[in-house]
């Protein structure tokens, strides 16, 4: 059974930095794409940026390549979210998610097997 656990969500103002975590239980991160989703009040879930640990790729959203970098640690078995110059549009929960048959991140939901409960981020202006 796998298990994703999110961690790291907060209130922060505009400007600001937050690190989310998300460590996983039942598989090795290092053999899936692993992603982060958020989704806000009113909007659908959309995809932010994933990583496969295998091979270092990564992929992100547009609004927030040069804000977020996503990360893993194979040893720790957790990807990270590392958000900076956050924006109040940035405020949604935040989940992580795992392709266990993928290798090349993606942002296709249907295709990502597991999910985190996720985690609330609040930007205020």
């Amino acid at each position: 059974q796998v298990q994703l656990a999110e961690s790291g969500g907060g209130v922060v103002q505009a400007g600001g930095s937050l690190r989310l975590s998300c460590a996983a239980s039942g598989c090795t991160l290092s053999r899936c794409v692993m992603g982060w989703f958020r989704q806000a009040p009113g909007k659908e879930r959309e995809f932010v940026a994933a990583i496969s640990l295998i091979g270092g790729i990564t992929s992100q959203l547009d609004s927030v390549k040069g804000r977020f970098t996503i990360s893993g640690d194979n040893a720790k078995n957790t990807v990270y979210l590392q958000m900076n110059s956050l924006k109040p549009e940035d405020t949604a929960i935040y989940y992580c998610a795992a392709d266990l048959r993928g290798a090349v991140p993606h942002p296709i939901q249907s295709r990502y097997e597991y999910w985190g409960q996720g985690t609330q981020v609040t930007v205020s202006s």
